[in-house]
């Protein structure tokens, strides 16, 4: 049992080791802070990468607690935090990187900038699936590439995480959409509302050919890096411009250069990372709930349940790509 001052915590003590439930101190909101009380956490593929030490960037040291998204409730607000009250259900990206404290505990204290009221029509563990997934669609997508009403948007990799949420914002902004998949997964895509392409069927100047008479698309969203980066840098249109959320590889540029298109990276963790920039997720997630709040955000989860005592479960769960949708785990009742 624990006391007023204490938590309980799933804390990462080595790198591939398995968590341990701890009861921990309670940190306490400094200023521009609020004291969440965490609901859920969502499990992320960099969680993974971080808990198996391959993600340098990421900068997590040990003994850690991970989680990157959170949604719970505000129980305390430190000083010079004007924009939330005691008792508001907030959600965002804010932690579990940087040496941050993670969402894999039962409180945490938060830079208020970071974090936005939850959608009212999602539940905790909804709303805790969607916010890294959601600010990098949005950056890639609004802040680099300038997505309007008319335009063609193809995202590498429609299925996963981030993909499925490119879709759903190119979407509620206008555009028409298509998305590579495997084939096992088009219905996927399809129950999006974009144009399933099987990227083992179809090389990437016939699907081109096909869906945009050989002109090209005019944004693509990378999501998986490598070789998708490589074929995104030949489906884009004259001056298109591609944006890629994981930009791994050695890469020839000349596809790109020849098209007199343009490149972006997205990095969402910079403003965790360094502190710039932290008040436009706040901003992002707020454009989230709007989105969400009218029906143009639909997160898919997948049913299964953990919780602070399983954690390892759920990363074994995303690990083994047999999840059906986002995986959550449960952090208090």
């Amino acid at each position: 049992m624990t006391t007023p001052r204490q938590m309980r915590a799933a804390l990462l003590e080595t790198h591939g080791g398995a968590f341990r439930h701890a009861t921990i101190a309670r940190p306490v909101a400094g200023p521009g802070q609020v004291l969440v009380r965490v609901k859920a956490s969502g499990v992320n593929p960099l969680d993974l990468k971080i808990r198996s030490g391959a993600a340098d960037h990421a900068r997590h040291p040990l003994p850690a607690i991970l989680g990157i998204d959170l949604a719970g409730v505000i129980v305390s607000i430190g000083p010079g935090v004007t924009t939330f009250r005691t008792g508001d259900e907030v959600y965002g990206m804010t932690g579990g990187v940087g040496g941050v404290q993670g969402s894999l505990a039962e409180y945490a204290a938060v830079d208020a900038d970071l974090l936005a009221l939850k959608p009212a029509n999602f539940s905790m563990r909804e709303a805790a699936s969607m916010p890294l997934a959601f600010i990098t669609a949005w950056e890639g997508l609004v802040d680099r590439a300038n997505v309007h009403a008319g335009q063609t948007v193809l995202v590498q990799g429609g299925a996963g995480g981030v993909g499925s949420v490119v879709i759903q914002l190119a979407r509620a902004l206008d555009a028409t959409v298509f998305a590579t998949v495997s084939a096992a997964r088009t219905e996927v895509i399809a129950r999006l509302a974009a144009t399933p392409i099987d990227h083992a069927q179809y090389a990437v100047d016939d699907y081109v050919a096909i869906h945009t008479l050989g002109r090209g698309f005019d944004i693509v969203y990378d999501t998986a890096g490598g070789a998708s980066l490589d074929a995104s840098f030949k489906a884009v249109k004259r001056f298109g411009h591609v944006v890629s959320a994981l930009g791994w590889g050695t890469h020839a540029l000349a596809p790109l250069s020849f098209r007199a298109a343009t490149y972006s990276g997205v990095f969402t963790l910079l403003p965790l990372l360094t502190g710039e920039g932290r008040a436009h997720h706040g901003e992002i997630l707020r454009e989230a709930t709007r989105l969400a709040e009218m029906g143009k955000l639909v997160p898919r989860i997948d049913p299964r349940r953990f919780d602070l005592t399983s954690v390892g479960d759920a990363h074994e769960l995303l690990e083994s790509g047999q999840a059906q949708g986002k995986v959550v785990v449960d952090v208090t009742g």
